[in-house]
């Protein structure tokens, strides 16, 4: 399988809000990127993560307006972070265990160097799985 550096390298920029963005701004990224969360970034530091999930259930189910209220309102700030050093069955682990369906990857010194989704772990996972098959099948019939 393949290391989280090669994952977050081969992956398009990290998408990022700051907390005194609004959530109408926010979810426009989410759009716009097709992605479903945000890390929540302040002066470079790394303070929360906003995703559909925060909208659909801090915003939508408690009927407040997402262009009058701020990422910082209803941001999750209890986040789970990995580093490189992780393997992707450690952050499969961390997730079914946390229930997360996004982990911010920083570096040493909390830099953030990217944001692996559950399904960027599952496809990684689909294909050394099916590069494991194949090769079982050659080695088979040869």
């Amino acid at each position: 399988m393949r290391p989280l550096k090669q994952l977050i390298e081969e992956k398009p920029a990290t998408v990022t809000v700051t907390p005194d963005d609004t959530v109408f701004a926010a979810l426009t990224l989410l759009a716009q990127f097709d992605i479903g969360a945000l890390l929540v970034l302040d002066q470079g530091r790394l303070v929360g993560l906003f995703s559909e999930r925060d909208y659909a259930r801090k915003i939508i189910l408690k009927g407040k307006a997402s262009r009058d209220t701020l990422v910082r309102e209803i941001m999750s700030e209890k986040l789970s972070c990995v580093t490189l050093s992780q393997t992707v069955q450690e952050c499969m682990a961390l997730m079914t265990e946390r229930h997360v369906r996004h982990l911010p990857v920083i570096n040493d010194k909390d830099e953030v160097l990217g944001i692996l989704s559950i399904g960027d772990l599952v496809k990684e996972t689909i294909s050394d799985q099916k590069f494991t098959i194949e090769q079982l099948v050659h080695y088979i019939q040869n």
